[in-house]
C-alpha cells in the first residue's frame, strides 16, 4: 500500500506547512495535487516536449540527467537538471503572458534555480540549437550542493 503526502501527514499527525521533507511550505494536499498534474502533463507531453525529451532522457546530452514535469514550490518545471539546478521551459501557444513567465522565473531563481526558456518553434524547427544552448548552459553552471530538486529544510544529505 502506498501512502500519499496527505495520508503520511495524517499519520505522523504534523501540521500541514511544517515537518521535514514535505516541501515549499506547501500542505500535503497542495503537493499531492501538484504532482497529480505533473503526472498528467508527463503522460501527455507536447510534441515539442516529446522531441525534446528524446535528446535529454537518459543522460544522453553531456551525461547530465533531467527530470520531466518536476514539482518545484508552486511550479511545475517542463525539464530540470538536478545536478545543476537548471530548469529548461518549452513555451507554446500558452505562454500568452510575458510578465507571468517573468514573475515564475524570478520566483524559480529565487530558490536557486536557473531558467532558460525556449519555444515551440526553436524545438521543432532547431532541435540541434536547443541542444548547444542547454548544454552551454549547463556547462557554465557549477553543480549544486544538494542536487536533489525537493531538498529537506534541515540539509540533510549534504557534505561537509
Amino acid at each position: 500500500m502506498t501512502l500519499t503526502s496527505r495520508d503520511t501527514s495524517a499519520r505522523t499527525n504534523s501540521p500541514p506547512l511544517q515537518g521535514r521533507g514535505r516541501g515549499w511550505g506547501l500542505s500535503a494536499a497542495r503537493l499531492d495535487e501538484l504532482n497529480t498534474h505533473a503526472r498528467t502533463m508527463r503522460n501527455q507531453p507536447t510534441e515539442p516536449e516529446k522531441r525534446l525529451w528524446q535528446v535529454l532522457k537518459g543522460a544522453q546530452l553531456g551525461g547530465y540527467k533531467f527530470l520531466r514535469q518536476a514539482v518545484i514550490g508552486s511550479a511545475i518545471a517542463d525539464f530540470l537538471c538536478p545536478q545543476k539546478g537548471l530548469i529548461v521551459e518549452v513555451d507554446g501557444s500558452t505562454h500568452t503572458d510575458p510578465a507571468a513567465d517573468a514573475r515564475r522565473t524570478e520566483r524559480l531563481e529565487s530558490l536557486g534555480f536557473q531558467v532558460v526558456r525556449v519555444t515551440n518553434g526553436d524545438v521543432m524547427q532547431n532541435l540541434e540549437g536547443v541542444q548547444r544552448m542547454v548544454l552551454d548552459a549547463l556547462d557554465s553552471l557549477p553543480d549544486r550542493r544538494s542536487p536533489h530538486p525537493n531538498p529537506s529544510p534541515e540539509g540533510e544529505g549534504l557534505e561537509g
